[in-house]
């Protein structure tokens, strides 16, 4: 009853404060702390090369915007022979250098840029999957060491139940079959621990070695809540901080001023030139300016088409991405509602399974219930419990996926 109350307690308040949460949110206090997330974030191996790929496009750019064309300086030097006059020493220099027309030089500033601008986006998308594998792994050590937690009761309860079938026995009112059945029960218990330890020092691990500066605290998984709103906003919330979708529009972008550049390069760029000599016994000077116009033909014109389709491939990547973005969106929903549903389910079949076992438990002891009727309903508790657990982790995972990707926890969206 208290789950159903608190969530239309935040249905009510949500009208209200949609915009505040567009903004970001508390993180759940089952997560690392912002700056804790942020920082083992950035220690991601994939976030540090997406990093540099920012660096490496804004060196692009410069290059891009300085020209790649550069001045070059030629001379040569010769002896001519002539017939009765001796031998003249001669010489020339020269200095030449390419120019960009037809707009290409605002158009490789423009590519520059939109390389800079796409190789951005792509470290936040990279950020962004970061961020979601952290918190899958911080949830899977969370999660085995509270199923470990839940275990430990179950032990005292089968080590009670060898020290009432030993009683029993010595009264001549247990056999040495019910005793090593119970004695089975406490090691199939003991073996789910020993389990449960070894993936929860799994987990641990991973995180160690991936995280190497992140505190691992040990917390409690909070109670889980619904998504707060329906899907549409969480589209709209998703959509605007998706990094993956404006990394395929800024291809998109990049590759029509591709084409653009490929357009404007059918006409070729001149040479221009001034060069000076000395011929004829030092008795001539010469001082001129030179002009060589490459003959653009069919290569130029394939390669202005090809980027054509290049763009086309960029645009449909871009609706390619924001289809899946809306499919991911709804699933994502759709099993955060449900996931939530089925939590409340299995506390509840938890609750009274849980109960059952005690009651059973008491009976035992009194004398009330035989060994196999304990045991049988103690793994049904065992089994209830570990859904619970399951399905706890699930609805937490499913909600928090959410605030992740819409850039509400953790200040994703500040790069």
């Amino acid at each position: 009853m208290k789950h159903w109350i608190a969530a239309a307690g935040l249905a009510l308040a949500l009208p209200l404060s949609w915009n505040a949460h567009a903004a970001g949110v508390a993180t759940p206090p089952d997560l690392p702390a912002t700056e804790q997330a942020r920082a083992a974030i950035d220690q991601d191996p994939a976030v540090n090369q997406a990093r540099h790929g920012v660096q490496a496009a804004t060196h692009s750019a410069a290059m891009l915007e300085a020209s790649p064309y550069e001045w070059t300086a030629s001379t040569t030097a010769q002896r001519r022979r002539v017939d009765g006059s001796g031998a003249s020493n001669e010489w020339s220099v020269q200095l030449e250098r390419t120019v960009r027309i037809g707009g290409k030089a605002a158009l490789d500033r423009d590519l520059g840029e939109a390389g800079r601008r796409l190789s951005t986006a792509q470290l936040g998308a990279v950020r962004n999957e970061a961020a979601r594998q952290l918190l899958d792994l911080w949830l899977d050590w969370l999660a085995a060491r509270q199923a470990r937690e839940g275990l430990l009761e179950q032990v005292r309860f089968a080590e009670a139940n060898i020290s009432a079938v030993e009683k029993r026995r010595k009264a001549g009112d247990a056999s040495m079959l019910e005793l090593n059945v119970a004695k089975g029960d406490l090691a199939e218990v003991q073996r789910q621990v020993s389990a449960l330890a070894a993936a929860e020092a799994k987990a641990q691990a991973t995180l160690r070695v991936r995280y190497p500066q992140l505190p691992l605290e040990a917390r409690a998984l909070s109670e889980p809540l619904p998504p707060e709103r329906n899907e549409g906003q969480w589209r709209e919330q998703i959509a605007s901080g998706s990094d993956s979708l404006r990394a395929a529009q800024q291809a998109l972008r990049k590759a029509e001023l591709t084409a653009a550049r490929a357009r404007a390069d059918r006409m070729p760029d001149p040479t221009v030139g001034v060069f000076t000599s000395s011929e004829a016994f030092r008795s001539e000077r010469v001082i001129g300016l030179s002009l060589s116009i490459p003959l653009g033909g069919t290569y130029r014109e394939q390669g202005a088409r090809e980027a054509l389709q290049q763009v086309e491939i960029a645009r449909a990547g871009v609706e390619r991405q924001q289809r899946d973005l809306d499919v991911q969106v709804a699933v994502q929903v759709g099993e955060a509602t449900s996931s939530f549903e089925r939590w409340q389910l299995a506390e509840r079949s938890a609750t009274v399974a849980q109960e059952s076992a005690r009651l059973t438990q008491r009976a035992f002891t009194l004398g009330e219930a035989d060994l196999q009727a304990l045991l049988l309903v103690r793994r049904q508790a065992v089994d209830a419990v570990n859904a619970a657990v399951a399905a706890r982790v699930d609805a937490l995972r499913s909600r928090y996926r959410l605030l992740v990707d819409a850039r509400l926890i953790w200040s994703l969206d500040e790069n």
